[in-house]
């Protein structure tokens, strides 16, 4: 479990295709997390809950799979890229965003990321699939980040970033088509599941 508080923005230093598996193995420098991770812990990479399975020097490594590879925009990181880091929350961590599973839901497109005071207004395309458990001033994770739904539309939501969060995540480099990881409530879809027969 996690929280949607990004610890660190880690850098993508080798994203290597296994052709026999369809797989994707992922090399990320993470100076601030990896010390402090070992093989076999559960790291969220842009939204999406990784094992790591190679922790040193540094770096992370991480084997995603092809069922996270079609389900996320993973496939398409390549070195250079930049990707959200959080380690699994721990017993006694404080839970400063929302419940976050890390199993991402679907992706969503930016149709416009503007300023907005000292801030910026994300604009998202949601799939109606996952539009359907979005409520205003309810919890959304954004490539990993947990935010807050400012407005919601037929077809979308629109979301104020905060100066605190476009310096310490990835998501002050967006524009207009970029694709995102996204992953709604799950307190929405236990409700959905309780009530709907």
């Amino acid at each position: 479990m996690f929280t949607g508080i990004v610890r660190e923005r880690g850098r993508v230093v080798s994203a290597e295709r296994d052709g026999a598996e369809d797989g994707l193995r992922l090399r990320i420098a993470a100076p601030l997390i990896a010390p402090q991770t070992s093989p076999g812990d559960s790291i969220s990479v842009a939204g999406c809950c990784l094992t790591a399975v190679v922790a040193e020097s540094g770096e992370l490594a991480f084997d995603a799979v092809r069922e996270s590879l079609s389900r996320t925009t993973l496939g398409g990181l390549e070195a250079g890229s930049e990707v959200n880091l959080e380690p699994a929350l721990r017993a006694g961590d404080p839970l400063g965003g929302h419940y976050v599973q890390g199993h991402v839901d679907g992706v969503g497109r930016v149709r416009s990321f503007e300023a907005e005071g000292d801030g910026r207004r994300l604009a998202l395309e949601v799939p109606p699939e996952l539009l359907r458990y979005c409520v205003e001033k309810g919890s959304l994770t954004v490539d990993g980040v947990s935010l807050t739904i400012a407005t919601l539309g037929d077809d979308g939501v629109e979301i104020a970033l905060v100066p605190h969060t476009l310096s310490e995540t990835t998501l002050a480099g967006l524009e207009a088509g970029d694709v995102v990881n996204l992953e709604v409530d799950v307190l929405a879809k236990y409700v959905e599941r309780l009530t709907v027969r």
